[in-house]
């Protein structure tokens, strides 16, 4: 679920009044925050980095929108934020189920978009039939698509592989069993003009059959894209979060948990990726962040090191003094973001525990 999608789930009309006389938003005011401003304290909960992935993915008229629900906000309070981010995981979390169709999706649109917009777009989902398929097909993994397709009629496979792109035929032609290839290609050979109601009705079965599907088998788990938000949080704010959603869903907390990669699970590296990640790191970042660790995870740093180098480590540290806990979070985040890049570049392999499950990101 996008903040788009938060924003239009509450009717685009006149703002509510939820602000009190002093600027404040309160908990009674809370029930009657609209959607640009629930959308608007999300974003502004998540922080800078979540958040800016999100903005991404908004167009300019949500952009603009939304930055005026934030510009107007004023002072939220506590257990305000602590409320609506509850509410957006308790949402993330449900498995209610919805109907949607053409008329449905153009009500919704005609809320926050201008008709002729979603006249186009609407023209554009509806027809001519599979307008947009052959293009869409055409992004699906050879893999995929081959595995759908060699189900199916030989004809069908030879009229859907003459509309896709050659390069991507090629490459399903490729993975298809032998025989059964060799009989696509003489059918794509022998083929005349198709008949429109015969491309239409694969278009429509291509669309519920295959690509519904494959939307749905392909949708991220809610709870993984929580717990990547739950690590960006700061230790306080991931503790008070945590310890509410027990109290509302315990599994879901229980799930989001196991699903966070937090700076302790560092100890799980093997002594390969821990090096690696040692040489990376700059110095004083995991001064800091060791300055907060636990004896553990003190030790296993170290021990990462040569007798010297962590010598000098230990020095640091001792010579930082006290620090805020804002700061060694931060420095922990750090070395959980640097292993994360790592992993993703091949450089090292990151996991949840030493079993055969094994996470790489």
């Amino acid at each position: 679920m996008t903040v788009a999608q938060i924003q239009r789930d509450a009717e685009f009309g006149s703002a509510l009044a939820a602000l009190s006389a002093d600027g404040r938003i309160n908990t009674l005011a809370a029930k009657g925050l609209n959607g640009q401003q629930r959308a608007a304290i999300l974003m502004l909960t998540l922080g800078d980095k979540v958040s800016s992935r999100i903005w991404k993915l908004l167009d300019d008229d949500e952009i603009r929108v939304l930055s005026i629900a934030m510009s107007q906000l004023g002072t939220v309070e506590p257990d305000v934020v602590e409320s609506l981010m509850l509410e957006f995981v308790g949402r993330l979390s449900a498995a209610g189920g919805l109907m949607g169709n053409f008329d449905a999706t153009e009500r919704l649109l005609s809320q926050f978009m201008p008709s002729d917009r979603v006249a186009s777009l609407m023209e554009e989902i509806r027809g001519p039939a599979g307008r947009n398929m052959w293009e869409k097909l055409s992004n699906v993994q050879e893999q995929v698509l081959a595995n759908y397709l060699k189900n199916e009629y030989p004809q069908t496979v030879a009229v859907v592989l003459s509309k896709i792109k050659p390069e991507h035929a090629g490459r399903v032609l490729a993975i298809l069993p032998e025989e059964f290839a060799l009989d696509v290609v003489g059918r794509m050979l022998k083929m005349e003009a198709i008949q429109k109601d015969v491309l239409e009705r694969i278009e429509q079965t291509l669309r519920t059959e295959f690509m519904s599907n494959l939307s749905q088998t392909s949708r991220r788990d809610s709870h993984e894209a929580m717990a990547e938000i739950f690590n960006s949080f700061d230790r306080q704010t991931e503790t008070r979060f945590i310890t509410a959603l027990e109290e509302q869903s315990r599994d879901s907390a229980e799930r989001i948990k196991s699903l966070m990669f937090t700076f302790d699970d560092l100890a799980k590296l093997d002594a390969g990726s821990a090096q690696t990640l040692v040489r990376q790191v700059e110095k004083d970042k995991l001064a800091i962040a060791l300055k907060g660790a636990s004896q553990t995870m003190r030790d296993f740093f170290l021990a990462q090191m040569s007798t010297r180098a962590a010598k000098m480590l230990q020095d640091d540290m001792q010579a930082l003094g006290p620090m805020r806990l804002k700061d060694v979070d931060d420095a922990q985040g750090v070395l959980v973001n640097l292993a994360k890049d790592l992993a993703a570049k091949g450089e090292i392999m990151i996991s949840k525990n030493r079993a055969d499950d094994e996470l790489v990101f």
